[in-house]
């Protein structure tokens, strides 16, 4: 597949989320093409995915890029209500709306999502699930720094040239940008200081017993009969070759590929490779 040189701009939609909350997305491709949804990691947003959702659109498909609860342009939970379940049940609502099958591909806490969607009432909607350098035993060392990460500079910044600093910082495997615009879609400014665009109170279930998290995603994946994708990339601290192993032993269908130079933000890494796999993989599943 050969890069678009001109992305598709996408149509907006605003969805329904559990308990009313209100949800952007962007829709990209053809309405009556076959659905793939999308989903962020933690303190990401929907535009992580605008570069793949154009290419795929153009391809034929119609691509959903979600914004999750309390990031972006969707509502921030009134009651601080993040939880794994809570976001499960906004998923199916969204694939109720949008009145297709899809394909989910999630990334770290969307692919969570998608897992553990796969396993209630309401989740055969999911006819396949691609997950984006997340498994069921995730590497304690690199959750905790994603974390860290997510938990710092909750005073903001003063400038973007800081907040770049502070990406740079945590994913010293990119080059820093030049130019601290594409930061505008992640940071809002309020009162002269720059703020992740994003609730900080969704950290409060990124804590949660971690063992009982992991049983209820080993639950899920002994359960899955879909195809399944697995992205890893190779430079991940978040997950190891021993633990995507791990997962294949859960789900020995699950299909995985391993994008090199990419870390756990494989889809930001190496773009045109996953969104290369993402594409073959939708193609294949629907034969």
């Amino acid at each position: 597949m050969s890069n678009a040189n001109n992305l598709l701009e996408p149509s907006r939609l605003r969805l329904r989320g559990w308990g009313g909350i209100e949800l952007a997305a962007d829709q990209f491709g053809p309405v009556d093409g076959p659905l793939v949804v999308f989903l962020h990691g933690g303190g990401q947003t929907r535009h992580s995915w605008k570069q793949t959702g154009a290419r795929l659109g153009a391809s034929g498909m119609r691509v959903v890029t979600l914004d999750a609860r309390g990031h972006g342009d969707s509502q921030w939970a009134p009651d601080r209500d993040y939880r794994r379940d809570t976001m499960v049940h906004d998923l199916l609502l969204v694939l109720e709306q949008l009145g297709a099958p899809a394909v989910v591909v999630g990334a770290s806490m969307g692919g969570v999502t998608g897992l553990l969607a796969t396993a209630v009432p309401g989740g055969e909607s999911i006819t396949a699930l691609v997950l984006v350098d997340i498994v069921t035993r995730p590497e304690p060392e690199g959750v905790a720094r994603v974390i860290d990460f997510l938990g710092k500079h909750r005073d903001g910044f003063d400038t973007l040239d800081q907040a770049a600093d502070a990406v740079a910082e945590y994913m010293p495997h990119r080059p820093r940008p030049k130019n601290t615009d594409g930061l505008l879609r992640n940071l809002r400014e309020r009162d002269g200081r720059w703020y992740w665009h994003w609730d900080p109170g969704m950290l409060g279930d990124r804590v949660a017993d971690a063992t009982a998290a992991t049983e209820q995603m080993e639950g899920a994946a002994r359960m899955l009969t879909i195809p399944v994708l697995l992205v890893r990339g190779m430079r991940s601290d978040v997950v190891s070759a021993e633990g995507a192993e791990a997962f294949q032993r859960l789900v020995p269908h699950a299909q995985l590929v391993e994008i090199g130079g990419a870390a756990h933000t494989a889809a930001g890494d190496d773009n045109d490779s996953f969104t290369d796999a993402v594409a073959k993989f939708v193609l294949e599943s629907r034969e």
